[in-house]
């Protein structure tokens, strides 16, 4: 112990307020096409659409997320590089994409 009466001290500490940013990985797919995907997994029947094979690099995801969530008039998310549209029109979904310059493939069933 110290002589110190000292109590509280902001001068120090363990949390480090330099953090380095965290890149998204996204699946990109080697034909070029994005996918749009639906799920129903874990969603207690309610389905969503995902679009999956956007690169993030080249692409501001959280941009798009919101520009198709407001064309489409449908909530959603960005989650791990994935755009995850509520609803299940996945081919008014693919027109605004192909409007957006991607090429666009519908997966699944």
């Amino acid at each position: 112990m110290s002589d110190s009466r000292l109590v509280y001290s902001t001068e120090t500490g363990r949390i480090d307020t330099k953090e380095p940013k965290k890149e998204v990985e996204s699946k990109v797919f080697k034909d070029g096409f994005v996918r749009i995907e639906r799920q129903t997994k874990g969603r207690k029947g309610k389905g969503v659409m995902l679009v999956v094979g956007i690169d993030a690099q080249q692409h501001d995801l959280k941009k798009l997320a919101k520009i198709l969530k407001s064309k489409m008039g449908q909530g959603g998310a960005l989650k791990d590089g994935i755009i995850e549209i509520q609803g299940d029109d996945r081919e008014k979904l693919k027109q605004i994409l192909e409007a957006l310059k991607f090429k666009v493939k519908i997966a699944g069933g």
